[in-house]
């Protein structure tokens, strides 16, 4: 069981029904997965952090079995602003005005967002092995289109990215996975047969591209119309040593830019997928930044 003491719901988002697994006690705590995953990424985490934490661990929209709302021509429907809604409403639903926020790769994104549009709510945020997503566009090279060249394959008109990932999704999701992940490192076999059986579904597999188009379209416009909107609440920045982001980038340096509240980070001994490959440290950094 990856969940032990955690119950499943299903609650309305702003336009998609969320599906979560919640746990714990304490204060809110809202953890957001990334690409191609679901909730279950914090599955090493999830039970440690609920011993002090209510934590909520939700699927995006379009990702695990939450809703995969029809797309719009302009992207929208999978926008990181609709999907940071969705949560906000999901919380507020919860019972939780205030919460603590930590995102891995996508729901890293989500999770910026959300710190912007509702600065209200957030109390603190921790974003995992990401930079803001119009740095990385606008800071392209060879080295990072070769390792993330899916941000330039899954933005191609559909259905070519969906038809080609959905004639063999099992290799393409292994491929990716493995790509990403610190060398000797294996999922757990329970998590990856949940992100297999989420992934193969069709329908994933068009709103996870819907979701790469949304952030090289309408998710750069909303980022250049807040241009000088800053992130106000303290910020943890962590990502993985032997990771890209890492490699290619001055992480912190990145984000000094996009805010405006206290700021700390550092790097995990970790490939892409902190949660999983180091789960230990991963837990210490997020407990010890988020303990009230």
């Amino acid at each position: 069981m990856l969940f032990p003491g955690f119950e499943q719901k299903r609650v309305a988002g702003e336009g998609a029904e969320i599906n979560l697994r919640i746990g714990g006690k304490g204060p809110a705590l809202l953890l957001l997965h990334g690409y191609p995953q679901t909730h279950a990424m914090w599955h090493k985490l999830a039970p440690r952090l609920a011993e002090e934490f209510t934590v909520v661990c939700p699927d995006l929209r379009g990702y695990g079995d939450s809703d995969k709302p029809a797309t719009m021509p302009d992207h929208s429907s999978y926008s990181f602003r609709a999907m940071a809604a969705d949560q906000a409403r999901v919380m507020a639903t919860l019972g939780f005005d205030q919460f603590f926020l930590a995102g891995h790769d996508r729901g890293g994104r989500v999770s910026h967002r959300l710190a912007l549009d509702f600065p209200d709510r957030v109390k603190k945020l921790s974003t995992l092995d990401i930079i803001p997503t119009r740095t990385l566009y606008e800071n392209v090279n060879q080295v990072v289109a070769t390792g993330y060249y899916h941000w330039f394959f899954l933005i191609q008109p559909a259905p070519m990215p969906e038809r080609m990932i959905g004639a063999d999704p099992e290799f393409y999701f292994r491929k990716k996975t493995g790509q990403w992940s610190g060398a000797g490192h294996s999922f757990d076999p329970e998590a990856m047969q949940e992100y297999l059986r989420c992934f193969s579904d069709p329908a994933t597999i068009h709103a996870s591209c819907e979701d790469y188009r949304a952030a090289a379209t309408i998710d750069l416009e909303h980022d250049r119309a807040d241009e000088d909107k800053r992130v106000v609440c303290p910020t943890l920045i962590l990502w993985g040593s032997k990771g890209l982001m890492g490699k290619a980038y001055d992480v912190m340096d990145c984000w000094r830019s996009k805010v405006s509240g206290p700021l700390s980070g550092h790097a995990v001994n970790s490939g892409h997928f902190l949660p999983e490959e180091a789960p230990e440290e991963t837990y210490l950094a997020l407990r010890n930044f988020f303990k009230p």
